[in-house]
């Protein structure tokens, strides 16, 4: 399916990303002003200015999203969106006025206009795309979305800073006339939306929008969804109100060094959600959130310290700073610092979408606003505490940024640390190994299902962690679970230990009862029917507990096969495990998972035969 071809999904991907791009060069030609014109010529204190003016761009996400909310889960989402642009148009005509004029307090009202009108428009954007993308799509639908919104920024930011160096005698006009245009642009591609109608009825509004209130705080993963997004804003805010009066008072720069490091992190975000959505393969991965912190953490710790040691006043252009060394540095870490964002954010807003009630879609994205709202909000406070009242300078502040991305990702982590482990398994096991891995569409994206493989190594089931595209509670024996130096880990991992040695009736029943609990959670459980390491390099007989817990929770079973780890390390071919000196390392192992079995079909037989069969294809290839 070729998204920009989708007369589903085209014209809306231009509509936003027109806005995003207009929206972006009116609020950056404003701070431009007001930190370059204003606050010179009105002794105005210009980090204060710049965090008043984001404070009126975000505070009516705060007040509206609610509305927009219920506009759009009962209205047609299409024919909201066209009414949105047409208020948009009508904005950038006063807009264009107000700059003609220099009225910067009249700047400032627009800027909360235009707020109003992103406000309106968030819970429509985000509710429409789960109606026009199959679901299947939607991973990378979302991709071309965040791209396009940040390639929009990015050129908005580019497209402020070279307007604002015009000569005066040109520049006013010029502006107001680009602000028009692209707002006509945009709502002549909103005019070509299909219909989106709503999907549930008009009544009880305020009933249901009281209901997404209680899904967000009472929905383990709405909570996580929205306060990690309303996280990344807070950091968004921190970095963004504060960049212009770092590149003029810090690093020396105009105009158009505030663009050339505005366009640089909106580069990192968009680069960050394509590398999501490679890395991802169309599936939501929430591993990459807390590692996507790290990524910020790291290089916003090195842009802090990144500017001139003695604190350059004097303002040079673009082409200087780039030359003497200022600006490259701080340009790479602010992409890294974007990167890092894109990894953050894309999960987050895919999981929104994907986790809530579709009749209360865009009323659940308006929640998310508001929260999103006032945790921006308090970041414009925090600016204000730590450069205006504190009187800290602006690389503590933006140092301490990155210690609150560090934190960020250390309870993200330790608040869902399972999809984390696995992706750091994965990249230890591809260190380790020449992985081959087939058949991942098998295992559901959602749902309960149980998966057996045959047994070969110690490292059978780092392998299968890291092939799966979700995460998997291994069945274990319980002497290795119970190691010290393991055990920690498998807790963590969601491990269910088993002891074949003891086999008593209430051990046997503690183990079952995990694995029984497990799947009606709806997860994946991972076991290895054989018992035990193969010690021959074929597949042993399958035990009976594989049809115990599909008599006790019917679910799909997913065979799955190892091939190429015979002979390694961590297997009994000539010697025991783990003896001697490590071999094959670097070996070429291939894995694959087969079709679901259906439950009622299951039988040890049936399954011995499945996995034979993909382990027999699996030695063919090698």
């Amino acid at each position: 399916m070729n998204l920009m071809q989708d007369r589903r999904f085209a014209p809306f991907f231009w509509t936003q990303a027109l806005g995003a791009f207009n929206d972006n060069v009116f609020k950056q030609i404003i701070l431009l002003l007001l930190t370059f014109e204003a606050a010179p010529h009105m002794h105005w204190n210009s980090s204060l200015l710049n965090s008043i003016g984001m404070m009126l761009f975000m505070m009516p996400t705060l007040l509206f999203s609610s509305w927009g909310g219920r506009l759009a889960d009962t209205r047609d989402k299409a024919t909201l969106i066209r009414t949105l642009k047409t208020f948009e148009v009508a904005c950038m005509v006063l807009a264009a006025l107000a700059i003609w004029y220099e009225a910067y307090v009249a700047m400032m009202g627009i800027l909360a206009l235009i707020g109003i009108q992103a406000a309106l428009f968030g819970p429509v954007k985000y509710a429409i795309l789960p109606q026009h993308v199959p679901r299947a799509h939607l991973v990378g639908a979302n991709a071309w979305i965040e791209m396009g919104t940040f390639l929009a920024i990015l050129l908005g930011t580019i497209l402020a800073g070279a307007m604002i160096e015009l000569p005066d005698s040109h520049r006013y006009s010029i502006i107001g006339v680009t602000l028009i245009a692209v707002a006509l642009a945009g709502w002549w591609s909103s005019c070509r939306i299909p219909t989106a109608p709503p999907q549930q009825s008009a009544g009880g509004s305020q009933a249901i929008t009281r209901s997404a209130l209680k899904q967000f705080w009472t929905q383990r993963s709405m909570r996580f969804a929205i306060l990690g997004i309303s996280l990344f804003w807070f950091l968004g805010t921190c970095y963004l109100s504060q960049l212009n009066v770092w590149a003029k008072e810090i690093a020396g720069g105009n105009a158009s060094m505030i663009s050339a490091l505005m366009a640089a992190f909106a580069i990192g975000v968009g680069l960050g959600a394509l590398l999501y959505s490679k890395l991802s393969a169309g599936r939501l991965e929430l591993g990459l959130v807390p590692i996507g912190a790290l990524v910020i953490a790291v290089c916003g710790t090195l842009f802090a310290y990144s500017g001139p040691t003695g604190g350059a006043v004097e303002e040079l252009g673009l082409m200087i700073r780039l030359r003497d060394g200022t600006l490259p540095p701080m340009m790479l870490e602010l992409i890294g610092v974007g990167i890092g964002g894109g990894l953050y954010i894309m999960p987050l807003y895919l999981m929104l979408q994907i986790k809530s009630d579709p009749g209360h879609r865009a009323r659940m994205v308006a929640v998310n606003n508001i929260v999103n709202a006032l945790f921006m909000l308090v970041a414009s406070l925090f600016a204000i505490l730590i450069t205006n009242v504190l009187q800290w300078s602006l690389p503590v502040f933006y140092a301490l940024v990155a210690l609150c991305a560090l934190l960020i990702g250390v309870a993200c982590f330790g608040y869902n640390p399972r999809p984390c482990l696995r992706i750091m398994i994965f990249m230890g096991m591809r260190l380790c190994y020449k992985l081959r891995i087939k058949g991942r569409e098998f295992i559901p994206e959602e749902g309960a299902a149980v998966v057996v493989c045959n047994h070969v190594s110690y490292t059978d089931a780092l392998i299968l962690a890291a092939a799966s595209p979700r995460p998997l509670r291994f069945v274990m024996y319980a002497p290795i679970y119970e190691m010290p130096l393991v055990n920690g880990f498998c807790r963590v991992a969601g491990a269910i230990p088993i002891n074949n040695a003891r086999n008593t009736p209430s051990a046997m029943r503690r183990t079952f009862h995990q694995i029984k609990k497990a799947l009606d959670a709806g997860e994946v459980v991972m076991i290895f029917p054989e018992g035990q390491l193969t010690r021959n390099g074929e597949i042993g007989s399958f035990q009976r507990g594989i049809e115990r817990i599909i008599q006790e929770t019917p679910v799909p079973v997913i065979p799955a096969a190892l091939s190429g780890l015979w002979g390694g390390w961590g297997t009994y071919k000539d010697t025991p495990p783990f003896s001697g000196w490590p071999k094959k390392i670097h070996a070429r192992v291939r894995m694959m998972f087969g079709e679901p079995v259906p439950p009622e079909q299951v039988t040890r037989e049936l399954l011995y035969q499945r996995v034979c069969q993909l382990k027999q294809y699996l030695d063919s290839l090698h």
